[in-house]
């Protein structure tokens, strides 16, 4: 299984971006995608999370600000990001089986990418 995280870069505060993260290998497509975060220096945190049904969660630090999509036949996952702030500078990562977006849990998964660097300063 191999996890295509990309779309990062350097912006300003208050800037958007758009994150994607392309699965190949999955067998089937019933599972759900997560995106984290890790910021230097702190522990990576959930930012949002999507199953097949299309059922959404998102964490309470990014509620408003980002949307998660996903087109099945593409395996693609989006992360939509809004009004930037350099708090949200890290890199973010998506990964498979590590979320369920009914009751907003996160779990440790085998499969992840390798992340896309997001900094937001002026």
């Amino acid at each position: 299984v191999q996890l295509q995280a990309s779309g990062g870069g350097s912006v300003q505060p208050g800037s958007s971006l758009t994150l994607s993260c392309v699965e190949r290998g999955w067998p089937g497509d019933d599972y759900a995608v997560g995106w984290f975060r890790q910021a230097p220096g702190k522990e990576r945190e959930g930012v949002s999370c999507i199953n097949r049904a299309g059922r959404k969660y998102y964490s309470e630090f990014l509620k408003g600000r980002v949307t998660i999509s996903r087109d099945i036949a593409k395996k693609t996952v989006t992360l939509q990001m809004n009004n930037l702030k350099t708090e949200d500078t890290a890199v973010y990562y998506c990964s498979l089986e590590s979320c369920d977006p009914a009751n907003g849990m996160w779990y440790d998964s085998a499969y992840w990418g390798q992340g896309t660097l997001v900094t937001v300063s002026s």
